[in-house]
């Protein structure tokens, strides 16, 4: 069987795994074994997180637009409903925005969903 010289692959994939750990502290960008492992749960917690992400945001529009409805004399959930007893389809993103940056367009929608609960 004939002798294979590899050549330049092994280097360029032990490149391309160095060049994704450049950043890391001590041997994780310097050594190979130890940056393919770092870089390996990195990949996995970048996967994870952009998942995770869409989440966290999700809560983080539902605290606003519970603190704004609260301080109009509804909790989150009579809020949401009412919205929807009004026929009113607008995403939890867009309340959020309202909640903080517009609260006398907030108000309205809460005034307008408080009419519809009764």
């Amino acid at each position: 069987m004939p002798r294979v010289k590899r050549g330049y692959v092994a280097r360029r994939r032990r490149n391309k795994v160095l060049n994704l750990a450049k950043g890391y502290q001590g041997s994780r960008h310097r050594l190979f074994k130890t940056a393919q492992e770092q870089v390996m749960k990195s990949l996995r917690y970048a996967y994870r997180d952009r998942r995770q992400r869409k989440r966290d945001f999700r809560r983080l529009w539902i605290t606003r637009i519970n603190a704004a409805a609260r301080l109009n004399g509804l909790s989150y959930s009579r809020l949401m409903h009412g919205l929807k007893q009004a026929d009113i389809n607008m995403n939890r993103k867009m309340l959020a925005d309202l909640a903080v940056n517009d609260e006398k367009g907030f108000a309205e929608l809460a005034e307008k969903a408080k009419a519809n609960l009764k």
